[in-house]
Order: C-alpha cells, then sequence, then structure tokens
C-alpha cells in the first residue's frame, strides 16, 4: 500500500464512522447508485476479464486529491470504468455519452448462473514448494517501500520490528496477481507488532492507563527479512 488509500495510521482523518455497526446491513448503500455500483462490479467481475487484486489495483490508480475527496462507492467505479476501458470492453467515449457505439464481444452472465458462480468462491491457498523462511517466533521486519504496485502491505509498518505468531500457508500473492494475473504462491504469516514501534511511546501507550496495545497484521514473505538485516 503505498498510495492515498493507504490511511491507516495517518492523523487527521477523525474517527471511523462506526454507522455500519450503528445502522446495520441497511447502511450499506446509502444512496441507491452504490447499490448500482456494487451490483455492476460483480456482474463484470464474473465475465472473467480481471481479478480481485486487479480490481483493487484500478481503484489505486485514482489521483490521491480525487481519492480523498470522493466516497467509498466513488473508489468502486473509478476502479471499474478503468478496467472496462483497459481491457477494451468499452471506450472513453461510450462512458461519457453513456451509449454503446457497437454489439459487445461478450456474454453477460445470466441470472441462473450467479449464485452457481458466487457458490464456487475463490480460494487463495495454493502448494509451495519452498519452505517457509520463518518460524513461529522469529523476529523479523518489514521492508521498506515493498513494492511500488499493488501491496498488501500496510505503510505504518513498513521499516518496523515484528514477531511472527503464526504460518498461514501459501496463499495467492496479490502483488503479483494484480500485476499479471499469475497464481504466485507465496507464505503468508501473522505479525504481531507493538503498537509503540509503530507509532511511538505516545501513541502506543494504549487507552485510559491499560497495557501497551499491539497490532496483529498478515504479511507475506516477500515483505519481510530478518530482524538483523536492514529492511
Amino acid at each position: 500500500m503505498n498510495a492515498a488509500h493507504d490511511l491507516g495510521g495517518l492523523r487527521g482523518f477523525g474517527a471511523i464512522d462506526d454507522m455500519f455497526i450503528r445502522d446495520g446491513q441497511t447502511a450499506l448503500f446509502p444512496n441507491e447508485w452504490e447499490a448500482t455500483v456494487f451490483g455492476m462490479t460483480l456482474a463484470c467481475g464474473m465475465l472473467g476479464q480481471w481479478n480481485l487484486d486487479q480490481t483493487r489495483c484500478a481503484r489505486e490508480q485514482m489521483q490521491p486529491a480525487h481519492y480523498l475527496a470522493s466516497s467509498y462507492y466513488e473508489h468502486w467505479l473509478h476502479g471499474l470504468e478503468r478496467l472496462l476501458v483497459d481491457r477494451g470492453l468499452l471506450s472513453t467515449a461510450e462512458l461519457q455519452t453513456g451509449k454503446a457505439t457497437g454489439k459487445g464481444r461478450l456474454q453477460a452472465v445470466t441470472v441462473e448462473r450467479v449464485s452457481e458462480i458466487l457458490g464456487q468462491g475463490a480460494p487463495t491457498i495454493l502448494p509451495a514448494e519452498a519452505t517457509p523462511r520463518f518460524v513461529s517466533g522469529a523476529r523479523v521486519k518489514v521492508r521498506n517501500g515493498t513494492l511500488k504496485s499493488h501491496t498488501r502491505a500496510p505503510r505504518y509498518t513498513h521499516g518496523c520490528e515484528g514477531v511472527i505468531m503464526l504460518h498461514h500457508g501459501a496463499h495467492i500473492f496479490p502483488d503479483q496477481h494484480a500485476a499479471s494475473g499469475e497464481k504466485q504462491p507465496k507464505h503468508l504469516y501473522n505479525v504481531r507488532f507493538e503498537a509503540r514501534d509503530l507509532w511511538g511511546e505516545a501513541d502506543g501507550e494504549g487507552l485510559a492507563g491499560k497495557a501497551p496495545a499491539a497490532v496483529y497484521v498478515d504479511l507475506f514473505e516477500p515483505y519481510l527479512v530478518a530482524a538483523d538485516v536492514e529492511p
């Protein structure tokens, strides 16, 4: 995570909006157009022209000022439009006018197949030939910057030291999956960080005199080095 969407740990954005907890499912789509964007994104995803990591990567391409000034489903709409144009399924002119200039080259998924496709899921676990580099209890550091494209390593962890708590097995590496569509297996670990090591003593002391807080983050092996190595 290296762009405007990587907001974890940043100051100045206020408290997290708890409307989803407060209002339940009714708050998922406060406006009708948001439900439409959600439906279009799922329907177009079923065409099989891109994967989940590529949808996330497309949303991350928004200009920072635009991203921060827009809502959640505006991000989804931007990503969907970019993917449709990049894959040649829509032209920029068609997006601007809202009118098709020709017949689509792909057949839409029928209503009857939706439940079947959703029921299949999309498992990320893969067999890996390489053995895990780290074991539970090992001290590690997160590489600075990781990769400059789509990545799932939060910026606030970069350069910080933590402890391996669990090994989740090998999963599809999202960085490569977004870049090429290749399902490359990489080992995934749960890493514990002391909050003070992420944000300093003042912000990591915990709340109301309680014990110092810890943060647990799932991180892929390419993001990590041994604690005695420069990240």
